[in-house]
């Protein structure tokens, strides 16, 4: 059975940092694209970076240039350090193994002075 179980979330200032992880077990985790996506009430899940088998990444627009998402393949873990924390950047951020539809249960992250 896949399990995704994400962690680091909190409440953080604008403009501080916070680290994600997102542990996998239950896959081939190494051969599956994962994702990061976050959700705000009332709006849909919306997609905030990607990474390949290979570790091509991808981002939102909104994120470019203040997130970034790695992996590691030993560890079954896959992370979204996420510098320059905006208000806007308040959400429950969830993992994705996007080859299985697998999410994880999500991680609150609240971007408050």
């Amino acid at each position: 059975q896949v399990q995704l179980v994400e962690s680091g979330g909190g409440l953080v200032q604008p403009g501080g940092s916070l680290r994600l992880s997102c542990a996998a077990s239950g896959s081939i985790f190494s051969l599956n694209t994962m994702g990061w996506y976050r959700q705000t009430p009332g709006k849909q899940r919306e997609l905030v970076a990607t990474i390949t088998s290979g570790g091509s990444t991808n981002y939102a627009d909104s994120v470019k240039g203040r997130f970034t998402i790695s992996r590691d393949n030993a560890k079954n873990t896959v992370y979204l350090q996420m510098n320059s924390l905006k208000p806007e950047d308040t959400a429950v951020y969830y993992c994705q193994d996007q080859f299985l539809g697998y999410w994880g249960q999500g991680t609150q992250v609240t971007v408050s002075s």
